[in-house]
């Protein structure tokens, strides 16, 4: 809620200084205006609403996975969201254009995605990271900049790594936290913690579900109100260009219970993900997941 609300501050600055224009407005070759806006508005109750549109452009490097080598994007990002002040949640949603660098905007773009969530970042010129926690959750979309497609959803911030210190060979992590209503049936099934995804810009490259052989504890695992999850990453080896790398999932109790931290750690090899050398907690395994 504190970041609507400081978009808001941040349009009313922009008109006060005149800097607002037509929506979608070509005003000469090759460039364009669009128009973000806020309104306040109230209910029968007396409550207020808010509603903010926020439309910003921006521009990719070249090289980007699934487009010519030589082209750059031009994105146009269009946060829309509603609220009713005070309350908990907002409805909102984010609309990622794009087209090569150059062309008229009022021509079709490649692609248009529009995704629930209030924001959306890109990530080396490869990825669209869409924030979709609208409610008390936090997570995220990670979908191919160039082409938008679908790559995995993340409950915990997309981690990003590089499998040499040489040359940077970019590689993606996240952690899906299934929900009770989980579209996918095989992810609800009560020994479930959730799923691991190791990827490059272009594609997936591993998935591993991790289970609970005790279902309470699975239960407590996977519950958005009493644990938090962290992701992180362990390099060994300074002294080459390549170093070991592991990754360290950790799951502990939201104060004020105690922490009760567990981990599971599992090495990156290869350019995979090493289940066979993992290191998990007692009630824990891995198992290859395909959707």
């Amino acid at each position: 809620m504190r970041h609507i609300r400081y978009l808001a501050a941040a349009f009313v600055s922009a008109t006060t200084l005149g800097l607002s224009g037509p929506a979608d407005a070509a005003d000469a070759a090759g460039s364009a205006r669009a128009t973000s806006s806020v309104t306040l508005g109230a209910l029968n109750d007396g409550s207020k609403t808010l509603e903010i549109t926020n439309v910003t452009f921006e521009i990719t490097n070249n090289f980007v996975p699934g487009r010519p080598q030589d082209e750059r994007l031009l994105l146009r990002k269009t946060a829309k969201s509603k609220e009713v002040v005070g309350d908990e949640g907002v409805e909102a949603s984010v609309t990622v254009d794009a087209w090569p660098l150059g062309t008229d905007v009022t021509a079709k773009p490649l692609y248009s995605l529009t995704l629930e969530g209030i924001d959306v970042t890109t990530e080396d010129s490869a990825l669209l990271v869409f924030n979709r926690g609208t409610e008390e959750v936090e997570w995220w979309s990670v979908y191919k900049l160039g082409t938008a497609e679908p790559l995995f959803d993340t409950y915990i911030p997309m981690l990003r790594l590089s499998l040499s210190r040489e040359e940077q060979t970019p590689r993606y992590v996240g952690f899906e936290v299934p929900p009770d209503d989980a579209s996918n049936a095989k992810l609800r099934e009560p020994h479930v913690v959730g799923v691991l995804t190791y990827a490059s810009s272009e594609k997936v490259i591993r998935q591993l579900l991790l289970t609970c052989s005790d279902t309470k504890r699975a239960a407590e695992l996977r519950s958005f109100a009493d644990t938090v999850r962290t992701l992180t990453l362990e390099e060994k080896g300074d002294t080459v260009p390549t170093p070991a790398q592991t990754l360290h999932l950790r799951w502990s109790a939201w104060y004020p219970s105690p922490p009760n931290p567990v981990t599971a750690a599992i090495p990156i090899a290869a350019d995979d993900l090493d289940a066979a050398h993992a290191k998990l907690p007692a009630c824990m395994k891995l198992q290859p997941w395909s959707p």
